[in-house]
């Protein structure tokens, strides 16, 4: 069955410090949900062995990913609470985020990032630089980045086949985490990853760690404490100022370099760490009808990216091949970073 959704164009006014947009409707990848196109292996069917080696853990009885109750940590995922050792990286990790990340922060950063001005690369390059970082938000994953994003991509391709925008938007998706490197301006952790959320409005209690907003400098603004803010109702996501991190830049880099991607998969790249949004329902009177179509390829795609996480190695050199096919598809060799 398929499921028709559509996109807009946006034209986009910019006054003061907000954008207003113009929306002219044209249709959008169609969602897939034919079960018939999901394989099952028939030798065991309580696991599947991707092309990368990745074992993934048994499936749903109608063949589709059926997520793992613990983390590689023995503990249930995003379980904040858990008593660990890197549990007490994590919250330290949110302490700073929620201080330090501000509206003027925000605007500032935004500014400097969208130069695109640190490096020429190839988006596989990209994936390649990662080897090197860890992210110390995550309270499931201590392993390199690269290897989180062929887990997700790997995953994702097996029970969606036919949509390799998105197995390709799951293996980028991450890559702008690389502004933890030197080359990139060594940015803390707490700006470039962790939980997004709205800055200009009231931060909602279902932001993981919400109690360490109450030394935020914008908390105590009258303008940015109320539900609304600086904002309208369903004025859409894409006037709203989020938190600065990997999302907001991976998606300015493929934005601004010409990706041919659906907007989808940018909707996705932008937003896959909004958890208030996505899992607690939480700044939905700010979507516009585009961001709700476009959740629902989220949603889809947040389980991937969530529970496919493991100690379980990909073997890179094997899918590298169908990786940088899709990569050629839909982008230029070389990208301004």
């Amino acid at each position: 069955m398929h499921t028709h959704i559509h996109t807009y164009i946006y034209i986009r006014f910019r006054l003061d410090s907000l954008f207003w947009t113009m929306t002219i409707l044209i249709e959008q990848p169609p969602l897939e949900f034919d079960i018939a196109e999901k394989k099952v292996p028939c030798d065991d069917a309580n696991e599947l062995v991707l092309d990368g080696g990745f074992v993934m853990p048994k499936l749903e009885l109608d063949g589709k990913f059926d997520a793992p109750d613990i983390n590689s940590f023995g503990n249930s995922f995003r379980d904040y609470n858990a008593q660990s050792e890197r549990q007490k990286t994590v919250e330290e990790f949110y302490r700073l985020n929620h201080i330090n990340q501000t509206v003027e922060f925000v605007k500032k950063m935004r500014a400097e990032y969208m130069k695109l001005d640190k490096l020429e690369m190839s988006i596989w390059e990209c994936c390649e630089l990662l080897n090197d970082v860890v992210d110390d938000s995550d309270p499931d994953l201590d392993e390199p980045q690269i290897e989180h994003l062929l887990q997700t991509a790997e995953a994702i391709r097996k029970d969606y086949p036919n949509d390799d925008w998105l197995h390709l938007t799951a293996l980028i998706h991450d890559l702008g985490k690389v502004l933890l490197l030197p080359r990139f301006g060594a940015l803390p952790q707490w700006a470039v990853v962790g939980d997004t959320f709205p800055l200009g409005c009231a931060f909602d209690e279902s932001i993981v760690h919400h109690k360490y907003f109450k030394t935020n400098p914008d908390s105590k603004n009258p303008s940015y404490s109320t539900k609304h803010g600086i904002y309208q109702e369903g004025c859409g996501l894409e006037n709203v100022l989020m938190s600065f991190g990997h999302d907001d830049y991976m998606y300015l880099v493929a934005k601004e370099n010409g990706t041919t991607l659906p907007s989808a998969a940018l909707f996705v790249i932008r937003y896959h760490s909004f958890y208030p949004l996505h899992r607690a329902g939480a700044y939905a009177h700010l979507m516009n009808e585009e961001d709700k179509e476009n959740l629902k390829w989220l949603h889809i795609f947040n389980k991937y990216d969530l529970y496919s996480k493991s100690k379980v190695r990909v073997d890179v050199e094997k899918v590298k091949p169908y990786y940088l096919s899709l990569i050629e598809k839909y982008f230029p060799s070389k990208l301004r970073w």
